[in-house]
């Protein structure tokens, strides 16, 4: 299963309503002023930090017993209040935990690292090999608050495509190639017992995972959007994409307003699941694994077949490549979701508190965390267990232990996973485990629109760019004006209509809330990237 904080729409993780495991009180040094004091944000699935094995590599790194504080929910509220007491650990652990917003509102509090580098071999080694996580670890100023990681394996995108080949073969249907086409084949879903369990109304043709008030993310439509030469990042995230050097926002972009009225259509003619616009993701998720060997829902989008649907599904869906939205346009034309910074980079994975009393144990701790082995083992799990030391810089990440498990899931159990630091180097092999040899396989048909897309002009690379405060706390104003507005008329036109009607007012209305502000203050940024790459 993919880790969203990103599938945030990325979105929150599914899981993150599980309690917290909350194992000290907050402050530089714990309980015992000797301990090093680290808080970790860990997923839902995964156990005590005392469980895992490479843990002692890093006490044995820091000289001094390491205090653990873990939190798997509530984290958000939890971090509030911690920040406004001014009261932090001496490290925090977790992709994106410590945000950008809060290194710039809460000024002083995070130490900066641009000074300690020389104690910190191993992230500047990383720094020097891969240039673009120093980009995301350096504020405008030079300051570096927080330490990315580089997991260099996983795909170019987030979200596949997948249809329900067996339904096809049932009703003996082609595989669709343009949105007209996808209407008619949905059509069949709906009323001619695709699945063939005799009931011709327990078809869902197509549903999505929820947007959020934020924006959007992973495994939803606007994926559409490249049927119409449109790339986006991050599934569309806040609407963002480059096109010709310009920076836009789709939002106000006429392609959105025809790729609405087509989901419109779909909704209108019972082709969507009436529950797309108010089910959580664990709901998406558990309708989309059907029952038993009775598949429910026809086409979709996620991770891989069998995190989607459930290994006992997974071998009724195909992935397909992205649909044209008319017959004129051609596969030079059509763009997709490139997610390859947000998959491939941990935002903000530690942090140091400017306060901690054991930095030079702080600092100890979070250069072994990018050392090679300790990489690998936070990332996949220990040796022995979860990875295979073949020698000469190769490695083979094992199958579960657990049988019951798919790969996925055992990695976020037995370890950090994705929220973990570290810095997974370009010149070990490594054999794969089979969730992301699954990304990747399924990810084939996807390749020639993915070539359409040059990453260095073509998308928003926000994970790369680094605002001033200022600007952070401008946009966050106008986002939530902006957003509020055009998230609200996603869910009303899509189930109820209007787009066409409304379109014009709508637009000026974003632009009144300060899109165009928001967009020249990306634009001024994004200019400045491409003068410094």
């Amino acid at each position: 299963m993919l880790n969203t904080t990103t599938r945030r729409g990325t979105a929150a993780l599914a899981g993150l309503a599980s309690a917290a495991l909350v194992l000290s009180a907050c402050g530089g040094g714990g309980e015992d002023d000797n301990s090093l004091h680290i808080l970790v944000v860990k997923h839902p699935l995964t156990g005590p930090m005392a469980d895992m094995a490479w843990v002692d590599q890093l006490e044995d790194a820091a000289g001094v017993p390491i205090e653990w504080e873990e939190v798997s929910a509530d984290w958000d509220q939890k971090k509030s209040t911690m920040l406004a007491a001014g009261d932090i650990p001496d490290l925090i652990v977790g992709t994106n935990a410590v945000t950008d917003a809060d290194m710039v509102t809460f000024t002083g509090l995070f130490e900066d690292l641009s000074d300690d580098m020389d104690s910190l071999p191993n992230v500047q080694a990383m720094f020097d090999a891969v240039p673009e996580t120093e980009l995301m670890a350096t504020r405008p100023d030079g300051e570096v608050f927080s330490v990315p990681s580089y997991r260099r394996f996983w795909p170019q995108t987030a979200t596949r495509q997948y249809i329900n080949q067996t339904w096809l073969d049932n009703l003996g249907l082609a595989q669709p190639t343009t949105w007209d086409e996808l209407h008619d084949v949905l059509l069949a879903f709906k009323t001619e017992d695709a699945n063939g369990n005799g009931d011709p109304d327990d078809e869902i043709p197509v549903d999505w995972s929820p947007a959020g008030e934020t924006g959007f993310g992973y495994f939803q439509p606007t994926v559409f959007l490249g049927s119409l030469g449109l790339p986006t990042t991050n599934g569309g995230g806040s609407g963002y994409f480059v096109e010709d050097g310009k920076v836009g926002n789709f939002l106000t972009d006429p392609r959105y307003m025809e790729m609405v009225s087509f989901l419109h259509d779909l909704y209108a003619d019972g082709l969507v699941s009436q529950d797309v616009m108010t089910q959580d993701y664990s709901a998406y998720q558990s309708v989309g694994r059907g029952d038993g060997d009775t598949a429910k829902v026809g086409f979709s989008w996620g991770w891989t077949a069998s995190d989607r649907f459930g290994p006992q599904l997974a071998d009724q869906y195909a992935p397909i490549a992205p649909l044209a939205a008319n017959a004129s346009v051609t596969e030079a034309d059509l763009a997709w979701t490139y997610d390859s910074y947000s998959l491939n980079y941990g935002v903000n994975t530690i942090t140091m508190s400017a306060q901690s009393t054991k930095k030079d144990a702080a600092l100890k701790v979070v250069d072994a965390f990018y050392d090679q082995d300790l990489s690998l083992q936070a990332l996949w799990g220990e040796f022995g267990q979860n990875i295979e030391e073949l020698g000469g810089g190769a490695y083979n990440v094992l199958p579960p232990a657990d049988a019951t498990l798919d790969s996925s899931s055992w990695k976020w159990t037995t370890t950090l996973a994705d929220n973990s630091p570290g810095w997974i180097r370009d010149d070990i092999e490594v054999t794969l485990p089979v969730d992301i040899q699954e990304a990747v396989e399924d990810e084939a048909p996807l390749t020639g629109a993915l070539a359409n897309i040059d990453p260095a002009t073509d998308i928003w690379p926000g994970e790369l760019i680094k605002m001033s405060a200022e600007d952070s706390s401008r946009l966050s104003l106008l986002h939530t004006d902006i957003l509020g507005q055009a998230m609200q008329r996603w869910a009303t036109w899509i189930t109820e209509g209007g787009v066409e009607s409304e379109w014009n007012d709508y637009t000026a209305q974003l632009d009144g809330l300060g899109l165009t502000e928001a967009v020249e203050i990306h634009q001024r940024y994004y200019d400045e990237y491409l003068a410094n790459r």
